[in-house]
């Protein structure tokens, strides 16, 4: 299905891998331009891939817990592409850090999963408007289930939502259009790294997708790149405000569903 992207430029948080190295991939299979903003670089053969179809697209070094180092990125990534038409603020780690954590710990979290949120919005936000932009947040199945020892995650996702309800408020005039999309149990390289800490990674994994209604299995990246892909182009052209969970059925249906 052609959704209208071609050309256009679009700031992925994150896009070095996991679900945002298939949402960088999915954006390329729309012929759009994707800047990636990520601590580590993707794959050098998947740059060299990506560039050879997009000569602009590229990768700039950021830590998004840093203002400068974002305004030094946006300021690239415009000086490159002369514009931005979305913006995916998808970088975040579900860092354990629970009640017996440190007050400061539970601060700094928030700074990697939820305040780089709002300051790409506002650094991107200038341009974003003179495109009549879009924004997909991503949050967290999390925010709607709990999960235990993970507070501050919890409440950086809980705020990505608000944060999607207030700018699509405050940005509808101006034609932006901000939406939030809702992973599930997703299998990331991230995650298989979580998984291997376990006694028995395999049972563990078993124990998951028996609680996942559809299909029994895991959520795919791809799976959420669409929908993020979906929401950044003209045929949600009319959609805003929203949170799309993408989950199989595990966050909303009876957990007795289980295969």
């Amino acid at each position: 299905m052609e959704l209208g992207l071609e050309g256009k430029v679009f700031v992925v948080t994150g896009g070095s891998s996991g679900i945002g190295a298939a949402i960088v991939e999915e954006l390329f299979e729309q012929n759009a331009v994707p800047i990636i903003l990520d601590r580590k670089a993707p794959e050098a053969d998947v740059l060299a891939r990506h560039q050879s179809r997009a000569p602009s697209t590229d990768w700039i070094a950021v830590d998004l817990t840093d203002d400068d180092q974002c305004a030094a990125a946006v300021a690239e990534a415009m000086k490159r592409t002369g514009k931005i038409d979305g913006l995916v603020n998808n970088a975040g780690v579900n860092d354990a850090v629970g009640l017996d954590a440190r007050p400061a710990d539970f601060r700094a979290s928030l700074d990697r999963n939820l305040v780089h949120y709002y300051t790409m919005a506002h650094l991107c936000l200038p341009a974003l408007k003179t495109q009549g932009g879009s924004i997909v947040n991503i949050s967290s199945k999390v925010v709607l289930t709990g999960q235990g020892g993970t507070s501050a995650y919890a409440a950086a996702k809980g705020g990505v939502l608000a944060l999607t309800r207030e700018w699509a408020a405050e940005l509808a005039s101006d034609g932006v259009r901000v939406n939030a999309v809702i992973p599930g149990e997703t299998m990331t390289p991230m995650y298989q790294a979580w998984l291997k800490g376990f006694e028995n990674p395999d049972e563990k994994l078993a124990g998951i997708v028996r609680n996942i209604p559809l299909g029994a299995r895991m959520t795919k990246p791809v799976e959420i790149a669409t929908s993020v892909v979906f929401l950044l182009s003209d045929w949600a052209g009319h959609t805003t405000g929203q949170m799309l969970v993408v989950d199989g059925g595990y966050s909303h249906l009876d957990r007795a569903l289980t295969l």
